[in-house]
């Protein structure tokens, strides 16, 4: 989710979307979870969204659509020892499809925060969502995974990330 990216987006559906990205991003921090951020060419499209916070997120800048065929990215994948892979960002129909798909293909479990992601239009983002849909990928939303991620109010940051939330 990078400044001249999200601006391009529309605006009922830009603010929402980039909330939902940087509370998920704050919640893995909490939590300890792995976060890469990947940029699409930042010269052109600008940095980061400065909602999202990206203190202790590996950043990877890339020129190819997927995730997938930056080697950085893929370089710091195997030491995490992880299967499972949540996605969200812009834009629907272009980076997050042809990531999520790459990342299937490559054996991970992909989630896609489907309240996290969007396209100009919505044309593109409902043919996004139906082909990741088609391929097995699960379409989830924020408030899912985070708590998921908690499993139970016991977890120890329960009140911090349901706060995020509310």
């Amino acid at each position: 989710m990078q400044t001249r990216l999200c601006s391009a987006m529309p605006a009922g559906i830009r603010a929402q979307v980039v909330r939902n990205a940087a509370t998920l991003a704050e919640a893995a921090a909490l939590l300890e979870i792995p976060c890469i951020i990947t940029r699409q060419y930042p010269k052109g499209l600008g940095d980061t969204e400065p909602s999202i916070p990206v203190s202790g997120a590996m950043v990877v800048d890339k020129l190819s659509f997927s995730c997938c065929g930056a080697p950085e990215f893929n370089a710091l994948l195997e030491p995490l020892e992880r299967r499972q892979m949540v996605v969200a960002g812009v834009e629907s129909h272009i980076c997050i499809l042809q990531s999520s798909c790459d990342l299937q293909a490559a054996g991970y479990q992909v989630f896609v925060v489907e309240d996290a992601i969007c396209s100009r239009t919505k044309a593109n983002h409902r043919s996004a969502v139906a082909r990741m849909s088609r391929h097995g990928i699960t379409l989830t939303n924020l408030e899912s995974i985070l708590f998921e991620w908690l499993e139970g109010a016991h977890h120890p940051r329960f009140k911090r990330i349901s706060g995020l939330v509310k």
